[in-house]
């Protein structure tokens, strides 16, 4: 059953053979103010724009539950760093009014076995809105 995606290329979902979820995420909005100092009075607050979004979230990539840690590792840094950019959907409802970038994904490789095989990692992911 699909929980959500991020465009067509990460789709999180579990089934029988496979477990591909998100944990911990947490999403962040702001705003930008200015602050004009008055003489005898107390500071007069300007609000400018709003902030861009941002969310971090956690994957746990593991190959025992039919997910392929390295191949996925490699997906997030190649739409890391080609700049690729999706509308992010959870539970079948958009998050924000606007699409997603990935500005950061680091990764722990937890287990290793012979010959490099990567079984299991760890990877957490740094979106941002993107107008």
């Amino acid at each position: 059953m699909a929980i959500g995606n991020w465009g067509k290329d990460i789709v999180f979902s579990v089934s029988e053979r496979q477990v591909f979820t998100l944990q911990n995420m947490m999403r962040t909005v702001g705003s930008q103010w200015a602050t004009h100092s008055r003489i005898g009075l107390k500071d007069q607050p300007e609000f400018l724009r709003p902030s861009l979004q941002k969310i971090t979230f956690t994957m746990d990539l593991d190959a025992t539950l039919g997910v392929q840690p390295r191949a996925t590792l490699e997906k997030l840094e190649r739409f890391t760093e080609r700049g690729t950019v999706n509308a992010l959907v959870l539970g079948g409802r958009r998050l924000g009014r606007y699409w997603w970038r990935i500005t950061g994904a680091s990764e722990t490789w937890e287990t290793v076995y012979n010959r490099g095989e990567l079984v299991r990692a760890k990877v957490n992911v740094t979106m941002e809105e993107y107008l």
